[in-house]
């Protein structure tokens, strides 16, 4: 009995549950006093309380349909003309709110978003009461003043849908204007590069997006060629001293690469057996010519003066020094070594002998190198070389030095390509006052070329496609049109314009970059809805498409 009252007070306690209820054909009259219920069937707790929910949620969802199709209040917001915020994208109406969660949920009087029951919050800037907006008449405010032309009324959810005036789609949505000067664009005329349509900016939105232009002027451009260059010695100021007969170096008067000499000063001296023997024949040679001059035959005397001048040129030839040869004439005494002078004044250079080495012709003894000019050679890029020209004057500045500024010019250009950095290498020859310019030493060089006037703009006013160059002009009233342009030289931060922009005329020169995606967006939706001009049957209110109702049909 126990047991029976424990079940009955639980099913007592049961939500949704009718008291006294049992199933048919199976009523049992509790015994009088107890206050026990007969036990029901198996299923019949769970069963009312699944049907209560289910009816609930289809009451709750036919309720959102309704308010979502049936209140005026409620608009989808898919599409908002350019130059108008979400404020004026609902008609007739004071103050909007929308949904944070769904920014399309539009309503012009407080409360919940029948999507998620959030609180709607109002548009910040919307609409005085009774103000009209632009598509309740043919014309509209430009954003800087004046009248546009509306040339008809598209379909927000399909853009083959228009209308020739204001009308609403299955949805309540409204038509979306479609403006004259968005089609055509405000610079009838001019022929805009593919992809590129007219952009129309308010003056709040120019100052905001800080777009900025700049006037195209004429004046003179240089374009700057700046090169890297190494310094070398001028070739044409090298003297090596060589060895023109058998011997030995008996006396180096040049000991170390790197020592100043002068011009005529003694370098080394060498014994050398055959020097010897030729002194020898000169002085005897000589002696014949004095025994000679009472001979009655003038051929000995001739052929005495000929052997005397032959030994005489072949000391010259062995590179003995004048004034050698002169005091042999004058002592008469042979001289046992011969001193080698220094051909030019310079820097030894090199050094290939020690006191004591033999040496035999053509070997390389010292070298010594004038240093008093010097050239550069500097790599230059292929756009740059053509431009350089022999005898151009340029200026070379230093790291070593940063103050001093040299003047040279343009020597020789090499013939070739060099095929690993694909340059070519130009020879610059400078004066090289108090040895500033060391051999191997980085320089930098500028070359001064001739100037080319024309048409300029800043430099960041143009827009690099690849293939291409574009600029916006200002056209006025907040209208961009882009334009196609030919760049010529560069420099100073500027362009020379060779067609495309007038002198006199505006350039954007900041915030560019967003006029040229709105441009490119412009124009991909008016070669999507068809060009210039709209549908030739527009189709009455009412009676577009399904498309973007999401039934499929």
């Amino acid at each position: 009995m126990s047991d029976e009252k424990t079940a009955g007070e639980k099913e007592t306690g049961m939500p949704g549950e009718i008291a006294g209820s049992t199933p048919a054909g199976s009523r049992v009259t509790p015994p009088a006093g107890t206050g026990e219920a007969p036990p029901e069937g198996p299923g019949k707790k769970k069963r009312p309380r699944v049907v209560y929910i289910i009816a609930a949620v289809l009451v709750l969802a036919g309720a959102g349909v309704l308010a979502f199709f049936t209140i005026p209040s409620f608009h989808v917001l898919l599409h908002i003309h350019p130059g108008d915020n979400a404020a004026t994208a609902v008609h007739g109406v004071s103050a909007k709110y929308t949904c944070g969660m769904h920014p399309f949920i539009i309503s012009d009087k407080p409360g919940n978003c029948p999507i998620c029951g959030m609180t709607l919050t109002r548009i910040e800037g919307s609409t005085a009461p009774g103000a009209a907006t632009a598509s309740s008449s043919a014309t509209a405010a430009k954003p800087s003043g004046g009248a546009r032309k509306i040339l008809f009324y598209r379909n927000p959810m399909n853009l083959n849908v228009t209308s020739k005036s204001p009308a609403k789609d299955e949805m309540g949505m409204d038509y979306v204007p479609v403006y004259e000067d968005e089609v055509n664009g405000s610079g009838a005329g001019v022929n805009l590069p593919e992809g590129y349509a007219t952009v129309q900016v308010g003056a709040e939105r120019i100052r905001l997006a800080g777009i900025q232009s700049a006037p195209a002027t004429r004046e003179t451009i240089s374009p700057p060629v700046r090169a890297a260059g190494v310094v070398v010695p001028d070739e044409s100021r090298v003297r090596r001293v060589q060895a023109k007969i058998d011997g030995w170096v008996e006396k180096l008067h040049s000991n170390f690469t790197g020592q100043l000499v002068t011009k005529g000063q003694p370098l080394l001296e060498i014994y050398s057996p055959e020097l010897v023997a030729t002194q020898r024949e000169y002085l005897l040679a000589r002696a014949g010519v004095e025994r000679m001059k009472e001979s009655p035959y003038e051929d000995a005397r001739q052929m005495s003066s000929g052997l005397a001048e032959a030994a005489r040129t072949r000391l010259k030839l062995f590179d003995v020094p004048e004034s050698v040869i002169e005091e042999l004439e004058r002592t008469g005494k042979v001289q046992r070594t011969v001193t080698l002078n220094a051909p030019a004044s310079g820097y030894v250079s090199g050094k290939e002998v020690f006191e004591g080495t033999r040496v035999s012709p053509g070997m390389d003894l010292l070298t010594v190198t004038d240093l008093s000019r010097v050239w550069i050679e500097a790599d230059l890029y292929e756009y740059e070389a053509q431009s350089v020209r022999v005898g151009q004057t340029a200026t070379l500045e230093t790291v070593a030095d940063p103050g001093a500024k040299l003047k040279g010019r343009v020597s020789f250009i090499y013939p070739t390509f060099s095929p690993e950095t694909r340059t070519l290498k130009v020879r610059f020859e400078f004066p090289n006052p108090g040895l500033r310019l060391k051999p191997q030493m980085y320089v930098n060089v500028a070359l001064d070329l001739h100037g080319v006037t024309g048409v300029v703009i800043p430099d960041s006013a143009l827009i690099e496609t690849g293939v291409r160059q574009i600029v916006f002009v200002d056209a006025g009233d907040g209208s961009f049109e882009p334009r196609e342009v030919k760049v010529g030289v560069r420099g100073d931060s500027k362009a020379q314009i060779l067609s495309g922009v007038k002198a006199g005329e505006n350039v954007a020169v900041r915030a560019n970059f967003l006029l040229d995606s709105e441009s490119k967006l412009r124009a991909a939706l008016t070669k999507m809805t068809g060009g210039a001009s709209a549908p030739s049957q527009p189709r009455p209110q009412g009676q577009g498409d399904n498309t973007g109702r999401g039934d499929g049909k």
